[in-house]
């Protein structure tokens, strides 16, 4: 059973949306002492960095979240606030890899936010993209990016610099890209963190 981290900063609809389609059972996790229930667990989130950590800090759940042995799957904003720092709202994070969330910067003559379709090459195996052949494309929709970080990047993408489009330490895994909008390769990664 995948517990959802409910602290009311994430797109919950899509995600759940995907899991039934996969047929992953689920349910949302709103306080600390439900976590035992699980086996794995996802934080969803889209929007501002800041406000997802201030979020997750009124839910009383950050400690919870960085003793968990299980694995655990960031997506989008999820997966940023596995880093240590953001520069949107210049935020301390989590702090569970020790890496820094970005902005793209004006200098890099790109149209911000990065929305849409973009391949994803991966960079060290991971059981994450078991059956998805390298080179394949994701959905995204981001302003802001992890650096890229040859111990903690699974998987990198290009929209003016290269980025971590998924990262890994121990047990925390996160992707920037949307799986649960990414048609079947994203539903394989779904199915793929369900079995880890």
């Amino acid at each position: 059973m995948i517990g959802i981290i409910n602290y009311g900063a994430g797109n919950i609809f899509s995600l759940t949306a995907a899991l039934d389609r996969q047929e992953i059972a689920y349910e949302m996790v709103n306080s600390a002492d439900s976590f035992d229930r699980y086996d794995r667990f996802i934080i969803p989130g889209v929007g501002h960095a800041g406000a997802a950590m201030q979020k997750l800090e009124e839910s009383g759940l950050v400690e919870s979240i960085k003793s968990i042995k299980k694995p655990v799957l960031g997506i989008c904003v999820g997966m940023q606030l596995l880093t240590e720092f953001s520069e949107e709202g210049n935020s301390s994070l989590l702090g569970i890899a020790p890496v820094k969330t970005r902005h793209f910067t004006e200098d890099l003559r790109i149209k911000v936010p990065h929305t849409g379709w973009n391949r994803v090459s991966v960079q060290n195996e991971s059981k994450l993209f078991e059956g998805i052949p390298n080179g394949t494309y994701f959905y995204f929709v981001h302003s802001y990016f992890i650096e890229f970080n040859s111990t903690f990047t699974v998987a990198f993408a290009d929209y003016g610099l290269k980025f971590s489009a998924a990262i890994s330490k121990n047990n925390f895994y996160g992707v920037q890209f949307h799986p649960e909008k990414s048609g079947e390769a994203g539903e394989q990664l779904l199915k793929n963190f369900s079995e880890l």
